[in-house]
């Protein structure tokens, strides 16, 4: 049976998620035939946020740090669940409303372990991934958003 395998990018620009899910699993999934079920999440930026417009954010992290970070969270996510291969694409950087910050897939051979994982991995990140955000304000100013991370 082929190795479980992860892929974990930091990236400063925008990207398409769907291209980058299909380009995943035809070059990493390549030869597999053991999964029946693919989970996928996008997350995008929005253009508000506690009650005020929010024309674009920045997103810092420390890259050694994060880099940790995320692949304990993998990991872990790999220990919980029956699944084969995972890919998470973070943002970091500037980003306008609309653009993707994150994608998250899971390739399983079930559809229960498949959603389980893409939805714990997706948590652990909101809540674990040392990332923060500081959000430009449509009316002018500022903000570091407290309730991240």
């Amino acid at each position: 049976m082929p190795q479980a395998l992860y892929d974990i990018q930091i990236i400063e620009s925008c990207f398409d998620p769907w291209q980058s899910l299909l380009d995943y699993q035809q070059h990493a999934m390549q030869g597999r035939c053991d999964y029946g079920a693919t989970a996928s999440f996008v997350g995008t930026m929005r253009d508000f946020n506690q009650g005020d417009t929010v024309s674009s954010m920045v997103l810092e992290h420390y890259p050694a740090m994060t880099q940790k970070q995320l692949k304990i969270i993998m990991e872990t996510c790999f220990s919980r669940w029956d699944i084969h291969n995972a890919l998470l694409i973070h943002r970091v950087g500037h980003i306008q409303p609309a653009e993707p910050i994150v994608l998250v897939a899971v390739w399983s051979t079930h559809r229960a372990a498949a959603f389980d994982a893409c939805r714990q991995l997706m948590e652990d990140l909101k809540h674990h991934a040392p990332f923060w955000k500081n959000e430009q304000l449509a009316q002018g100013g500022q903000r570091w958003v407290e309730t991240n991370t």
